[in-house]
């Protein structure tokens, strides 16, 4: 097992997720994202896909023991600081990812969920939501969805269409530490991003919505926070970061396809003013958020 105590050593995350050939999402965004905020990223593959930045063409899901597999031995080799679960691609797989990480209950557990992204993409049946519902929402620390995931999570027999505070007040009810709302899909000139606990509102971040369609947003901002906890920050602050982070990369995002806008993750790396041989301090964000 390596030596945590090495001056310098990274802190680690471990990434379970979809492959995604573009990059813009899936375990190779996160270990953009992982590597940009000072993490040491490790990834198991839960899924293969054929995507671009315009559709989905294709999924085919990794065996539940061949997931399971992946993550023993990287477990058994290396320390973990905090585990960011997506898309898991089948029941088997969901199951078999529960009882690993049951395995490390003093690990933070960060789940987006990727119900609903935002070009519409379905990658998870109801069958599979349930799943998660039963065995991943009782480890979770935070829950990062948005409007259409947390209401599919929570869904109950009411006709009308619940709050989505009433929402997470019942996914914290189910299992999870603190629920993340992110106001990507509901209407309004800006983003508003609310962290729930048991006592209700923790925090709530105003963002102004910025111009286009990003593939793999949802992604960076689960990855984000993942980094923040690994590197020790509480709960309130690393979903700030984690935010500011975000908003960057998707004010630098960039086009390269026919398709959506791909989050820049290493914005920082690219701001102007910064000497070559200097390593760029990542900056704070243009728009600060309300709370």
């Amino acid at each position: 097992m390596s030596d945590t105590s090495e001056p310098g050593f990274p802190p680690v995350v471990l990434a379970f997720g979809a492959a995604d050939p573009s990059c813009g999402s899936g375990v190779q965004a996160d270990v953009l994202t992982l590597a940009s905020m000072g993490c040491h990223p490790l990834s198991v593959i839960t899924m293969l896909t054929v995507q671009d930045t315009l559709s989905v063409e294709g999924l085919l899901a990794v065996e539940a023991e061949w997931i399971a597999d992946q993550a023993r031995c990287l477990l058994e080799d290396m320390p973990v600081d905090a585990f960011k679960v997506g898309a898991l691609g089948s029941v088997e797989a969901i199951a078999a990812v529960a009882e690993i990480l049951s395995d490390y209950p003093d690990v933070p557990l960060i789940l987006d969920p990727s119900l609903a992204p935002g070009r519409g993409d379905e990658l998870a049946g109801e069958d599979a939501i349930a799943a998660i519902g039963e065995l991943l929402l009782p480890q979770t620390t935070v829950l990062v969805a948005n409007g259409v995931e947390t209401r599919r999570l929570a869904e109950g027999d009411d006709d009308e269409e619940p709050s989505l505070s009433g929402c997470a007040a019942k996914l914290v009810e189910a299992g999870c530490e603190f629920v993340l709302v992110t106001g990507t899909h509901e209407p309004g000139k800006d983003i508003v991003n609310t962290l729930y606990g048991k006592g209700g509102v923790v925090r709530s971040d105003s963002w102004a919505r910025l111009p286009g369609a990003f593939h793999g947003a949802g992604g960076t901002l689960a990855a984000a926070i993942a980094a923040m906890l690994a590197n020790g920050l509480d709960m309130p602050e690393a979903v700030r970061e984690a935010q500011d982070y975000t908003w960057n990369a998707l004010k630098k995002a960039y086009r390269p396809g026919m398709g959506q806008f791909l989050p820049d993750r290493l914005f920082w790396a690219r701001e102007e003013g910064e000497s070559r041989g200097d390593a760029p301090a990542l900056p704070r964000a243009d728009v600060r958020g309300s709370h």
